[in-house]
């Protein structure tokens, strides 16, 4: 059976959308903008440094409303709106987030837009212990 979950400490939805849905374990997470989470309507961080960490955090704040955190992570799809301006400096960020050794599958993809003019949105593929 299908769990669909809004978890309350994590950042207003930009559409239409859970924060995540589960089923058997398996717990993806919709991608998430650099909003903070109790001002939506905020000026998003400037550049991508500091989305790149925005994004993250709330990603953590989803996780852990769901009693997960990175370690439990197994892929992630990453979407640039400045690919070759922005890959180097995601990739800086990204990294420092996951041990070497313990590092996620992942996809990343230049976009033409993201929601809210985002530079950067991330979800992630997780799995219960």
């Amino acid at each position: 059976m299908a769990q669909f979950h809004q978890v309350a400490e994590a950042p207003t939805p930009v559409g239409p959308f859970c924060h995540a849905t589960e089923s058997d374990g398996w717990v993806m997470l919709t991608g998430q903008m650099p909003t903070w989470p109790n001002d939506p309507d905020a000026p998003l961080p400037d550049g991508i440094v500091a989305q790149t960490e925005r994004v993250i955090e709330n990603l953590e704040l989803v996780l852990g409303g769901l009693g997960l955190n990175l370690s439990h992570v197994l892929q992630c799809r990453c979407y640039l709106t400045e690919f070759e301006r922005d890959f180097s400096a995601f990739n800086d960020v990204y990294k420092s987030r996951f041990p070497g050794d313990r590092r996620p599958a992942r996809t990343t993809i230049g976009v033409t837009a993201l929601a809210v003019g985002a530079l950067v949105e991330i979800d992630m593929l997780a799995k219960r212990p």
